[in-house]
């Protein structure tokens, strides 16, 4: 079996177009990155606040636009989450606290897991989320989540 290993790093070289004070912390070159991403991706903030998504993200989540979320938590902002059983119900606060993008925040670590997301006219998707957890001045400031459909 094949072995995948993601490495972030402070080190990250400005692209064009992001602003000065974007430049100078580390979250604000994410959200440029993610805004832009061609893959399903977000990234919170670490009072769970969506501080940007990618349009595929949008998508796969089945989120609506990514304006309709930005700025609004995670949880608030239309994502439905549900469970593995036959007749999915949708996850309690104590469940939708372990998914990866949370968890990466509270254990300051990378996480995965599975997440099954229910759309307006479907059963449930199930998505594949690995998370890291984003530093800024030494502390956690937000997670960076990448999903992939499964």
């Amino acid at each position: 079996m094949a072995h995948v290993e993601l490495s972030l790093s402070e080190v990250f070289a400005p692209a064009a177009g992001i602003s000065a004070e974007q430049e100078s912390d580390n979250v604000g070159q994410w959200s440029a990155t993610v805004s832009r991403a061609a893959e399903p991706c977000l990234l919170i903030d670490a009072d769970t606040n969506v501080l940007a998504i990618s349009s595929a993200g949008c998508a796969l989540l089945c989120l609506g636009a990514p304006e309709d979320v930005m700025g609004r938590p995670l949880l608030a902002g239309g994502l439905r989450l549900v469970d593995f059983t036959a007749r999915p119900s949708e996850l309690t606060e104590q469940d939708t606290d372990k998914i990866a993008p949370l968890l990466a925040l509270h254990s300051k670590q990378l996480a995965r897991g599975l997440l099954r997301v229910k759309g307006p006219d479907e059963a449930g998707t199930t998505v594949d989320a690995i998370s890291t957890p984003v530093f800024a001045d030494g502390e956690v400031a937000g997670s960076l989540t990448f999903f992939s459909k499964i």
